[in-house]
């Protein structure tokens, strides 16, 4: 008898775990299937760009005052921490190439994808969450309007737009943060301080790679949030569950994304 239990504990545990792993697929084939939807009705968007730019007026535009704000407070901080270590080696003309490397590699796309996800995606998830519990996705279809292509679609090619433009911006801040407290607050040379970064960042590897990046991130944000917003729930309770989901599967991407990305362009 107890043989009996055991076995039968162990095929419940066996079958709830092949259930979790069918879940689990049909979720990824699900969201996969709605990104190629998305890709392909995206591209008759030529058509109507004012779609678009009202997307990238809403997401970026209104995401600009955080990105510039946190871009200059990281520069300030990482002139800082980066002029004590580099004093130990007596190599302080560095400073301008350590803030310029750090930010255009990684903190610059990284924080700024995390920051988009923390305003822009939840903004996304909340707002596509709320037209399907107010029931207008439905009204759209009834109407013979494909809300993928009147509501996704524009959304998505808007936030894969504005992530590098802010990213850059991000950058630009934190260089001059760094410039502040390096060259006016603590008095490293400010022509050691431009000319060391001028020869040391290279306008593909660095600039360019970080653009890359600010895009694969602003893809994966961008159709987390709006795919969270237009599986959710039609109950208050769906929307803001799928919006907590949105930031932190959003944030595990971004730094797992950012971890292949650094692997395979700095190898």
């Amino acid at each position: 008898m107890i043989g009996k239990t055991i076995c039968k504990n162990i095929c419940e545990k066996i079958t709830q775990l092949g259930h979790k792993i069918r879940v689990v697929l049909a979720d990824l084939g699900l969201a996969l299937r709605t990104l190629l939807v998305i890709v392909f009705n995206g591209a008759v968007l030529w058509k109507r760009p004012r779609l678009v730019a009202t997307q990238i007026h809403f997401i970026g535009n209104y995401s600009l005052v955080i990105i510039v704000v946190s871009g200059l407070f990281v520069g300030l901080v990482l002139a800082y921490q980066g002029f004590y270590t580099l004093s130990r080696y007596d190599s302080e003309e560095a400073l301008g190439l350590l803030v310029a490397l750090s930010l255009t590699r990684e903190l610059g796309p990284v924080i700024t994808a995390l920051l988009f996800a923390g305003r822009a995606g939840t903004s996304l998830t909340a707002e596509i969450g709320l037209m399907k519990a107010g029931e207008q996705l439905a009204a759209m279809e009834m109407m013979a309007v494909n809300p993928i292509q009147r509501i996704l679609a524009p959304r998505f090619i808007a936030g894969l737009m504005a992530m590098p433009i802010l990213a850059l911006l991000f950058t630009t801040m934190g260089v001059f943060g760094g410039y502040l407290v390096g060259v006016q607050l603590i008095g490293v040379d400010e022509g050691a301080f431009w000319s060391q970064m001028q020869g040391g960042i290279d306008l593909w590897e660095d600039i360019g790679n970080g653009i890359i990046k600010s895009g694969v991130f602003g893809i994966a944000v961008t159709f987390i949030a709006i795919y969270q917003g237009y599986q959710a729930k039609p109950t208050p309770e769906g929307v803001s569950h799928a919006t907590t989901r949105t930031v932190v599967i959003s944030s595990l991407m971004v730094l797992w994304l950012d971890f292949v990305l650094t692997a395979l362009m700095f190898n």
